[in-house]
């Protein structure tokens, strides 16, 4: 059975975030075997497909190094990478069954777009403790699937070394629970992107994650509000790598475009246990 590693939302080799795709299955193996091959990768995310009648349709989970999570952009990406580029499926439009719903993947000249539900942030309090977890005062506090704290600049974001102990218990009202925190700012004058963030999630295992397309499902509604455009470019500034994605708000919905680059394919040589 092969697996391979891709670079996802990335400007070339050794960026964005990569992700490990395993080939699809005819059946799901057992959670526990996939949750198992998370950890061994060790990789913010570990995608599995499993093949359906239809050639275009796929079922698709993602698994972090300790726990199954309900939606993942760049391992999606990554899936959609694998299926086009090294598998050969021959379709317009992938369309994966998952947690989220309907997602769907599709080529956009060099880059692939994903199709993904829109979740609007709200206003909220700072949490207690935040702050003082973060090493600097959120300007503002918003709450969706995670918390959203926006700093005053660029270099805020940039300059942060957080206590991720302490962030690993901060929740407030963000709807997936405790320890998954955005900092986000916008750009400085100048910069080839609108937005620049960083992600850390420790309550889910990665204690920082270089480039998450589901936390852009938040900010691309914040921000293209904001700055009264739905198209923006986003980068997410995971020291020594960062990712680049356009995103475009549609209502109900965002559009998340980006790059993949293979990296590694490999064989495992230890057969999943069926579910």
């Amino acid at each position: 059975m092969r697996q391979w590693t891709v670079d996802a939302f990335a400007s070339g080799p050794f960026k964005g975030n990569p992700a490990c795709v395993v080939e699809p299955l005819a059946a799901w193996p057992d959670p526990a075997w996939m949750q198992a091959l998370a950890a061994e990768n060790n990789q913010a995310e570990t995608a599995f497909l499993r093949k359906t009648a239809d050639p275009a349709r796929f079922g698709l989970r993602w698994f972090t190094p300790t726990v199954e999570v309900p939606i993942c952009g760049h391992a999606t990406l990554a899936a959609g990478h694998v299926l086009l580029e090294e598998l050969g499926v021959a379709a317009p439009l992938l369309t994966f069954e998952s947690r989220a719903g309907e997602l769907t993947v599709r080529r956009d000249g060099e880059r692939l777009e994903l199709d993904f539900p829109a979740d609007p942030p709200r206003r909220t309090a700072v949490p207690a403790g935040l702050a003082e977890a973060l090493g600097a005062q959120p300007v503002e506090m918003w709450a969706g699937g995670y918390l959203v704290a926006v700093l005053a600049d660029e270099a805020a974001v940039r300059g942060l070394s957080p206590d991720l102990a302490a962030l690993r218990t901060i929740g407030g009202e963000a709807a997936g629970g405790p320890g998954q925190t955005i900092v986000v700012a916008l750009a400085e004058a100048g910069a080839p992107y609108d937005v620049v963030s960083r992600f850390f999630a420790p309550g889910c295992g990665i204690p920082e994650d270089p480039t998450t397309g589901s936390a852009h499902c938040i900010l691309a509604p914040l921000f293209s509000d904001r700055l009264d455009r739905a198209t923006l470019r986003y980068h997410q500034a995971y020291p020594g790598r960062g990712g680049d994605l356009e995103c475009e708000s549609r209502g109900p919905r965002v559009l998340l475009r980006g790059r993949g680059f293979t990296m590694v394919e490999s064989r495992l040589r230890a057969g999943p246990a069926l579910g």
